[in-house]
């Protein structure tokens, strides 16, 4: 690999494979992070052209569709299929291990672990097929759940939606779940934007143990509890050293009270370089979905039924846990540790 400058820059002799997965990363990032500025901007410039019934046009629609993403979204096989998916899968790569079937007459509730940066494979894999859960579990269907403000962008929500992706609030999650047709799966990043404050490479430390909302809705709903780790998900960034009570990390925690998601600062690498930049790194995630946990409909739970399911449930993670860590280059002695 050629230095200058003190930059490990990318050869030019790159196979046309490895540059389609770049693709891939680079499809992602943009629908993510620019994809918003531009459409908060274009419309600013339309309103000055003969284009301007569009911006009226569309937002009637908005209008209109404004409650699909608590309505279970309007899920596409065939946008969750797009070739780009499985590039985007590759890059890294990142692979699916299921340990259980999952029968189609139940609903699920899957517990998505850890945050990570951007909690990159639980979209790769519940939101895409890119690494194939439409073949391996065909009769289930998936919905990831995402922040609500996800939604208040134009066009980048319809993409969103065709995906599956619901938000997170608890009214979308139990309108899934609660619906008559089974074999349903939410898919939910429980440790959310205080737990990717803790995500650096190597680490495996979630935000868990005063989150039980999704155990009550759990149970609610007679929905079967399923944890799920992603071994990578933390490994793909650099984040800056955050420890608790430094001032970095006060002053995210201050921003995610404010903006409802916590701002990491954090570093991957670019597209002609491998030291700087805001792609992720090329190392592999391998998500391990357990085994399901029977819940028996209760739907006025009690403190004490809650608190004995959130524990049962973070002892199945943990054995997940254990179960898998030494298959994955993590090391044997290394915990998992739960906040």
């Amino acid at each position: 690999m050629p230095h200058l400058f003190g930059v490990e820059w990318a050869p030019l002799n790159i196979p046309l494979t490895r540059r389609l997965q770049t693709l891939g990363a680079l499809h992602f990032f943009f629908i993510t992070l620019f994809t918003p500025v531009l459409v908060l901007t274009l419309p600013l410039y339309l309103l000055y052209t003969v284009f301007w019934p569009l911006i009226a046009v569309y937002g009637i629609w908005m209008i209109y569709d404004w409650s699909s993403p608590r309505k279970g979204a309007y899920r596409s096989e065939w946008f969750q299929r797009q070739r780009i998916h499985s590039w985007y899968a590759n890059y890294f790569p990142v692979q699916m291990h299921t340990t259980s079937e999952m029968p189609e007459e139940h609903n699920y509730l899957i517990g998505y672990h850890p945050h990570g940066i951007i909690s990159m494979a639980a979209f790769i894999n519940f939101a895409t097929n890119g690494t194939g859960i439409l073949d391996t579990l065909p009769r289930i269907r998936f919905h990831l759940c995402t922040l609500v403000g996800q939604f208040w962008t134009p066009w980048r929500r319809e993409w969103g939606l065709l995906h599956g992706m619901i938000d997170c609030s608890r009214e979308s999650i139990k309108h899934v779940l609660e619906h008559e047709e089974k074999g349903r799966a939410v898919v939910l990043v429980v440790g959310g934007a205080e737990e990717a404050l803790d995500a650096h490479p190597g680490c495996h430390i979630l935000t868990l143990k005063k989150r039980k909302g999704f155990v009550k809705i759990a149970l609610q709903t007679g929905a079967q509890l399923v944890p799920c780790y992603s071994f990578g998900e933390n490994d793909i960034f650099n984040q800056a050293d955050n420890p608790k009570g430094s001032s970095i990390r006060q002053f995210q925690t201050v921003m995610k009270k404010i903006l409802g998601f916590s701002p990491p600062a954090f570093y991957g690498r670019g597209v002609f370089n491998y030291t700087f930049g805001l792609l992720p790194f090329r190392k592999p995630i391998n998500t391990v979905l357990g085994a399901p946990i029977p819940v028996e409909k209760t739907l006025n739970p009690t403190q004490e039924q809650i608190d004995t399911l959130h524990e049962t449930y973070m002892n199945k993670l943990r054995e997940l846990f254990e179960e898998h860590k030494t298959k994955f280059d993590v090391s044997p002695t290394t915990q998992l540790v739960i906040n």
